[in-house]
């Protein structure tokens, strides 16, 4: 199925709202105008995939209404069914529109161009800032794929961990004032890892798993945010 087949269903969806509708104009799969409107740009493919996107962008340059169409449909548009919200995020932050053709030429318009005006996330933005000024070193290389992270709060669990190991059992109170963490008691009651064991009202233990654990982490040689990390 030629990417052409877009043509005509896009054309009727187009000229029943007024517009007169032309096929490749210029660089442009279609154009159309209304009245002394600003243009609207459709670039076409059978698929949405990255080069419909750029192609879409470089029309920008025409146009503030451009729209992406691509053909819904069994084998087709999988990353359309599988990210469906992360696409339509990306398109409205580049400015674009989102058109799709049913398998029997029924036009949506999923997402209308218009500019983008970004809302700062500033809770996101506050816990980013967070976990840098908490996290000690730079244990973690950009890019990796490893499934555990040393995070600040991963550090000040094997802190805790590291001197429970050396000292049996201790109280919350005084693992804090040991190993310097403000949220030691905290990480000991909420034992997200499950490392640690309560012996007795505020008394910590480590667990089996975590004795495994910890000893893992220190084979791996990750610095858990000792004197010298």
């Amino acid at each position: 199925m030629p990417e052409a087949d877009l043509y005509q269903p896009i054309k009727r969806f187009l000229e029943a709202q007024g517009y007169a509708v032309k096929g490749e104009i210029g660089h442009c799969d279609i154009v159309a105008v209304r009245a002394a409107e600003e243009p609207v740009i459709v670039e076409l493919k059978l698929d949405l995939n990255f080069a419909l996107v750029l192609q879409a962008v470089d029309r920008l340059s025409a146009s503030g209404k451009v729209y992406l169409a691509f053909r819904l449909g069994k084998g087709r548009s999988a990353t359309w069914r599988k990210k469906r919200k992360q696409v339509t995020s990306m398109l409205r932050r580049l400015g674009l529109g989102l058109l799709t053709v049913s398998a029997t030429d029924e036009v949506v318009a999923v997402l209308d161009p218009a500019p983008y005006r970004p809302r700062l996330g500033k809770h996101r933005q506050n816990r980013l800032l967070k976990e840098f000024a908490d996290r000690v070193g730079d244990p973690e290389t950009g890019g990796s794929a490893s499934r555990q992270r040393l995070t600040a709060y991963r550090q000040d669990a094997l802190r805790c961990g590291r001197e429970l190991a050396h000292e049996g059992v201790l109280k919350a109170a005084t693992l804090k004032k040991r190993t310097g963490v403000e949220r030691a008691g905290r990480i000991l009651m909420d034992n997200h890892y499950g490392w640690f064991e309560r012996v007795s009202l505020g008394h910590y233990q480590l667990s089996p798993k975590g004795e495994r654990e910890l000893a893992q982490w220190e084979l791996d040689g990750a610095a858990a945010g000792g004197p010298d990390a």
